[in-house]
């Protein structure tokens, strides 16, 4: 049995789940062609077996000293998480790296638009590395700047484009942010969409939300009161992305047809089977869910909501979380004293997000402790700057 699927058993028997072929590409041990961005690594990678792996970090990054600093993605591997200097939800890793400015390298354990996002707010004389270039992101790949150029051009023919207003969520590309930034827009994560929205009604009668339209339709009718009536689903996939010149200019909120593979996979049913089997629970989920999921529970919320939550609740509470498998293990394994169970029964982790393994990281800090800048990632000057002033009006927001 590998280490991987050793890990994958203990899972299924601490939360009740299950692994199936289908279960997003478990453990990032496939590949997923839509969203990769480079598959090969450029030398020599550790193998998983070696035992030494622990060591050869802790040496590498011991030898790097101030010179590096590694972020670590809430869903991020045990393994890696350990040799993070902090962890959190994509933004927050940003800010912290942007916060450091005598780390010359900044190793983003995460996935490809964090590590963007992160060399937009650093200086120019950080270098972010990621250490496996596949960590991609399914949601942000749903959206590319042609097909969102394009869905521009189509509201601007239905005489609307005026009164639009792009916001569009961290989970996205940098071109996607510069757009966002160029046509007036701002950013938004999970945390603070509702003021997001709030303040693009303050500029324009409609907002165009992209990538994820779950997070778009909950934060509108849940949060602020708008009915699902005044929400239409943009498909890039279709001409005029499968709408009317009428129904574009009777939308409040022009949903791209994007979504979170892990999130999208909760269901309502997922909430009566844990209801019926745990009776008390509380359910919590993220905002990314269904919206009859989101309906449907007790508590939603961001990543770090989810986790403050769980250190808030009473001891002997029992909650069903809907969000991703490796987050779920590390609250419940600090909350020993709670009943903690993941909402559903098949394993449910972010594929691209485990790429980022012992492995790769060792490679990359140890390529770093000699000398050669590998896997950086770099956004240009122009897409930089259009990105960066879509991030500055989210940060302005009251």
């Amino acid at each position: 049995m590998t280490t991987a699927q050793a890990r994958t058993d203990a899972a299924s028997t601490t939360l009740d789940v299950q692994p199936t072929p289908l279960a997003l590409l478990l453990l990032g041990r496939e590949a997923d062609p839509r969203s990769e961005r480079g598959v090969e690594c450029p030398g020599e990678l550790p193998s998983p077996s070696d035992p030494d792996l622990v060591e050869r970090a802790r040496a590498a990054k011991e030898k790097l000293g101030d010179k590096v600093f590694v972020l670590g993605h809430h869903y991020q591997r045990d393994e890696v998480i350990q040799f993070a200097d902090v962890t959190g939800d994509s933004f927050k890793l940003a800010k912290d790296a942007a916060a450091r400015p005598e780390a010359e390298y900044i190793v983003f354990c995460g996935v490809h638009f964090m590590a963007e996002s992160a060399d937009i707010l650093t200086s120019d004389d950080q270098k972010v590395v990621l250490p496996d270039l596949a960590a991609g992101c399914s949601m942000a790949d749903m959206a590319t700047a042609e097909q969102v150029a394009e869905c521009w051009d189509v509201l601007t023919d239905a005489g609307i484009a005026d009164r639009v207003v792009p916001v569009s969520y961290m989970n996205s590309s940098a071109d996607i942010k510069a757009f966002t930034g160029k046509h007036g827009g701002t950013i938004c994560t999970s945390s603070n969409a509702r003021r997001a929205l709030e303040w693009a009604f303050e500029q324009g009668e409609q907002v165009l939300f992209l990538p994820d339209q779950h997070l778009g339709r909950n934060t509108a009718v849940r949060d602020m009161g708008l009915s699902l009536d005044d929400c239409v689903v943009y498909n890039p996939h279709k001409p005029n992305g499968g709408l009317t010149a009428e129904q574009l200019r009777a939308a409040k909120m022009i949903l791209w047809r994007g979504h979170c593979s892990v999130h999208g996979r909760f269901s309502l049913e997922s909430v009566e089977d844990v209801r019926a089997r745990i009776p008390g629970v509380n359910v919590l989920v993220h905002p990314e869910c269904k919206h009859e999921v989101v309906a449907a529970a007790d508590y939603v919320g961001s990543t770090e909501y989810i986790i403050k939550t769980l250190d808030a609740a009473p001891a002997g509470s029992k909650w069903a979380i809907g969000t991703e498998l490796n987050l779920v293990r590390r609250v419940a394994a600090a909350h020993p004293d709670k009943e903690v169970v993941f909402l559903d029964k098949t394993v449910c982790f972010c594929s691209t997000m485990n790429r980022i393994d012992l492995p790769h990281l060792v490679w990359a800090l140890e390529s770093l402790a000699e000398g050669k800048l590998v896997n950086r990632i770099q956004v240009d000057a122009e897409t930089e700057g259009h990105a960066k002033l879509a991030l500055e009006r989210m940060l302005a927001l009251p």
